[in-house]
């Protein structure tokens, strides 16, 4: 049952799922709909979606460009952290939702509207992510999820009603999975990619080359940072979203950033789910390796355990929780001196740190040396074994 409002605000993608909200919404809630699109980066042709929102239905079409906020504010903040989701994923549909919705709240503001809608399904993360959004930003609106409440309970009956209505889909009954673009990563999943068992098919591949068929010759790139956060590549000064497409496309091209798992999704099931990253994964094997000459051991140890918990509030959708937030600042704390330089190489699907310098540096050669030195007293080992095996050597006389 969907109580009377007044007018919606509904994320609307021009896809078949949001197609078919956008008119079923207006026939069941008779009241003004607006469509509001986000661009975080994803290949679209806007006056496009414009102009089928309307034919739709839409009193309204508003498309946001989200972009440099998206990869600024959520992408970056995400990879200070070295946020991973059970070991693989790198998150990109989960950090693109609460951008998402924080412009879909704030429009609803601006245009008086006093729900909000989204087409996710009753058995995923997206419907999780976005209302947990909602209700941390806003609470006194009305959430619509229609997956919950009509019938059109498949992709079959949902291309039936669009049919029926003459709303073109890009999805057809011979290619039936879908896919999900933004500027971090692209995910397929659904229709042939239910079975596990299945290789993703080479053409469905959007973002990256085949590894097999990348460059005999690799590419090297030297990333800058500052802060934690990249800043140039090859010297060269990029902003946030520049900077994110740049290393898109070099990943893309060597290979890099593919990946095939099955995930554990919050609301229990689990799901198969192929991923490109070409540029994150580049960014991320950056990161990792300069905090190896910039942080302190016991600093990087506290952060790293923090990591999973990270995650996992990113991919269930507290990202406007205050644990979140507090999470958030002990990450950054720890980045003031990630500053520096990483040079990498990138060879048909690998990302390879090959070498780092950094003002900052903890790294010491005059300490790590195997030559001669005059600063370490290898003598000193000794009663630092002795202590250390103390409580080992006290168990094993305990035995006898």
């Amino acid at each position: 049952m969907i109580p009377k409002v007044n007018k919606i605000v509904l994320a609307y993608s021009g896809g078949l799922d949001t197609s078919v909200i956008l008119r079923w919404l207006k026939e069941t809630c008779n009241c003004p709909v607006v469509a509001y699109a986000a661009d975080i980066g994803q290949e679209e042709d806007w006056e496009a979606v414009r102009q089928k929102g309307l034919a739709t239905g839409a009193d309204e079409v508003i498309i946001s460009d989200l972009k440099e906020e998206f990869v600024r504010d959520y992408v970056f903040p995400a990879f200070r952290a070295n946020a991973i989701y059970e070991g693989s994923y790198l998150l990109g549909t989960s950090l693109a939702r609460p951008v998402i919705a924080k412009e879909q709240v704030r429009i609803a503001e601006a245009c008086g509207a006093d729900a909000v809608s989204h087409g996710a399904t009753g058995k995923g993360n997206d419907q999780v992510r976005f209302e947990l959004s909602y209700l941390a930003l806003n609470p006194k609106l009305t959430i619509i999820a229609p997956w919950r409440v009509w019938d059109l309970n498949s992709r079959t009956k949902l291309m039936a009603y669009a049919e029926k209505h003459g709303i073109p889909v890009p999805v057809t009954k011979e290619k039936p999975y879908s896919s999900d673009e933004n500027l971090l990563h692209i995910s397929f999943e659904g229709g042939i990619l239910e079975d596990p068992w299945n290789e993703p098919e080479e053409a469905m591949f959007k973002l990256s080359v085949a590894p097999e068929k990348a460059p005999d010759k690799p590419t090297y790139l030297e990333l800058t940072f500052e802060q934690g956060n990249p800043v140039a590549i090859d010297g060269e000064r990029l902003g946030p979203a520049a900077m994110l497409a740049r290393l898109n496309q070099l990943g893309g091209a060597n290979g890099v950033g593919r990946l095939d798992m099955v995930e554990n999704r919050f609301v229990g099931m689990k799901s198969r789910g192929v991923y490109e990253t070409p540029g994150g994964t580049i960014l991320r094997a950056a990161h990792r390796d300069l905090e190896t000459i910039t942080l302190d051991r016991e600093v990087m140890k506290i952060r790293d355990s923090l990591v999973p918990r990270y995650s996992e509030l990113i991919y269930n959708g507290f990202w406007f929780s205050p644990e979140m937030k507090m999470l958030q600042n002990t990450v950054d704390y720890a980045q003031s001196t990630v500053n520096g330089v990483v040079r990498l190489k990138l060879y048909k699907g690998n990302c390879i740190p090959v070498g780092r310098k950094s003002e900052n540096s903890l790294y010491q050669e005059s300490f790590a040396t195997f030559e001669e030195d005059e600063v370490y007293r290898q003598a000193d080992a000794e009663g630092f074994i002795r202590l250390q095996g103390l409580r080992l050597t006290m168990q094993a006389l305990g035995k006898r």
